[in-house]
């Protein structure tokens, strides 16, 4: 009876896909009404071969499953006492197991969804546990060959087996700047400092690889755009994770630590080219990419909490590396790495529809410094010294010169800073910001220092799908592309467009009045306002334009003895699978 009614489905299926579009044609002589009737049975004969593929499978099953029920013989029985299990039947060229999906359960009816809502990948290795990545929506992005799933859940390159226990994920995080730098030359005396009028950089080119068996996860990522300037090949993260927990992974390896409400984007997802100076400022003392770190996140609906016990950064031990890790490069003469910790505590009090209010705090130390002894021959050295400095490009990261920045902090033990972050998404406007104060605690006599820093942002989405909020990441995400909305001028399709802007200040001066000149940092108040476009085609492709203005006070640096101002204007390319 099920094979009659599966046979009359196929039927009228090539009945309907045989003669309805010569119907739909002689109907109409108008050419574009045509060409919609043609796109209309173009998905409508895409739809009706879906259809048939999983009647095919059904009918296979079905078939399979009455033979090995009502044609069990002697031969299988011995078989089956022999411990000797039959040929499995492998379905070839047909629609996925609807048991083993990709991605992540949708959210409440209650609120925006993000699942499908055409958002940018992660700039970074996708970590998520064995029952999400069994149970995803991939619409027909998959095909199933010889017992193999192969597909692009959440539009990352993906080999998994039937179960989903083993499975291999490529992607990509392509990042070209281009631009420059125009009314910003040197007062009298200053030295001009690398601001090119015209320039380029591969900001990032990241291959993320994402090696999973079943809740064990390793993630190792590799980025020929690790520096300030072209030529540089680093390590962006590799690690080891768990993810058996409920909403929760362990991680263990080179990393990240996710640490402010930045910090915790994807690169993929930031409002312009650069995060604001603060965040980029705070991460680094002992967060920043590939730093060895041991913790744990986990993170439910309302609420989101990830702390993390960190080291040194990927190749700071390497004095080969001096110029090529990103913030600065190893050292030979370490005797004694750093250590530190990060905690990151995050609410979300509203979520609807309409509105999203996050509400968090995050606080990071370096309770103990690397110890660096004075020369290279650190294998006879019987001491080493402990310091630190901080200092920040105009938020425009094409190879140019730091303008403010503290030089080196002599006789530092410990470094830290905490502060509030709060965003709030009405509809299709978003506004966040953070605030940040950094204490350096020193040796010796010497006083205390303190820094802060702060940044104001928004962003509106003309048009696309409006950022959202992403639990896992306690943070918010870019702005989607849904696949029926994707750049196609011949459809009026324009993807998403959105305009955003922030202002960022940080102050690196402290006891500037002190009557001791060791305990007087003289690092300058930097304030850049910065303003920009954002255009996304698709989910995996955006172009960015921002327009920078920077106001820097004077500092200790030879680029900077008198205050400096200047413009930049940026764009990105970027690209993301």
């Amino acid at each position: 009876m099920r094979c009659k009614i599966v046979a009359s489905s196929l039927a009228f299926a090539s009945l309907l896909m045989s003669g309805a579009a010569p119907a739909a044609v002689a109907s109409s002589s108008d050419d574009a009404q045509i060409r919609a009737l043609r796109l209309e049975m173009a998905q409508m004969r895409k739809e009706m071969m879906g259809q048939i593929s999983t009647l095919k499978v059904r009918l296979a099953r079905s078939e399979a499953s009455a033979h090995k029920q009502g044609h069990m013989g002697r031969g299988d029985m011995q078989t089956a006492e022999s411990g000797v299990h039959p040929s499995r039947r492998q379905i070839v060229a047909g629609a996925t197991d609807p048991r083993v999906q990709f991605a992540e359960p949708a959210p409440g009816a209650t609120r925006i969804r993000l699942n499908g809502a055409g958002t940018p990948t992660s700039d970074r290795g996708d970590v998520m546990d064995w029952k999400s990545f069994r149970h995803a929506t991939i619409n027909d992005e998959n095909v199933h060959v010889g017992g193999m799933i192969v597909g692009f859940p959440k539009g990352r390159f993906t080999v998994a087996t039937e179960d989903a226990a083993y499975a291999l994920s490529i992607g990509l995080a392509f990042h070209e700047d281009f631009g420059g730098f125009f009314n910003s030359g040197p007062r009298h005396g200053e030295g001009r400092g690398a601001f090119n009028s015209f320039t380029s950089n591969m900001r990032r080119l990241r291959i993320p690889f994402t090696f999973r068996y079943k809740n064990f996860v390793a993630a190792v990522t590799p980025d020929f755009g690790a520096n300030h300037n072209d030529g540089y090949v680093g390590l962006y993260e590799g690690n080891l994770n768990y993810t058996g927990l409920r909403n929760t992974i362990l991680t263990v390896g080179y990393f990240q630590p996710r640490v402010t409400e930045e910090d915790s984007e994807s690169s993929n997802d930031f409002f312009t080219l650069e995060r604001p100076s603060i965040t980029d400022m705070v991460r680094n003392i002992a967060a920043g990419d590939a730093r060895f770190s041991v913790g744990a996140l986990h993170y439910e609906k309302r609420w989101w909490v990830a702390g993390y016990f960190t080291g040194q950064e990927w190749g700071h031990r390497n004095a080969s590396d001096v110029s090529s890790t990103y913030y600065g490069g190893g050292s030979g003469t370490t005797m004694d790495s750093q250590t530190g910790a990060t905690l990151r505590v995050a609410g979300r009090p509203v979520a609807t529809k309409d509105w999203d209010v996050h509400m968090g705090a995050s606080g990071i130390t370096a309770f103990r410094l690397a110890c660096n002894a004075a020369s290279s021959t650190s294998g006879t050295a019987t001491s080493c010294t402990r310091s630190t400095s901080f200092g920040q490009r105009p938020e425009f990261d094409i190879g140019e010169a730091n303008l403010a920045a503290t030089g080196a902090i002599a006789s530092a033990k410990q470094v830290w800073a905490a502060g509030p972050e709060l965003g709030v998404r009405w509809n299709r406007l978003l506004m966040k910001g953070e605030y940040y104060h950094v204490g350096v605690q020193r040796e010796n006599g010497l006083k205390n220092a303190g820094f802060q820093g702060w940044y104001g942002s928004a962003a509106y989405t003309l048009f696309g799908t409006p950022r959202l909020y992403s639990e896992k990441m306690g943070a918010f995400t870019a702005p989607g592309v849904k696949e029926n909305e994707e750049f196609n001028p011949a459809l009026n399709h324009w993807g998403a467009l959105e305009v955003v802007g922030h202002y960022s200040v940080i102050d690196l001066n402290s006891n500037l009045n002190d009557r001791n000149s060791k305990n007087v940092i003289r690092g300058g108040q930097q304030t850049v306002w910065t303003g920009g476009l954002n255009w996304y085609p698709n989910r995996h492709f955006r172009i960015m334009l921002d327009y920078s203005h920077f106001i820097v006070s004077r500092s200790e640096q030879a680029t900077n003895t008198a205050g400096r101002t200047g413009n930049s204007v940026a764009v990105r390319v970027q690209a993301g699978f």
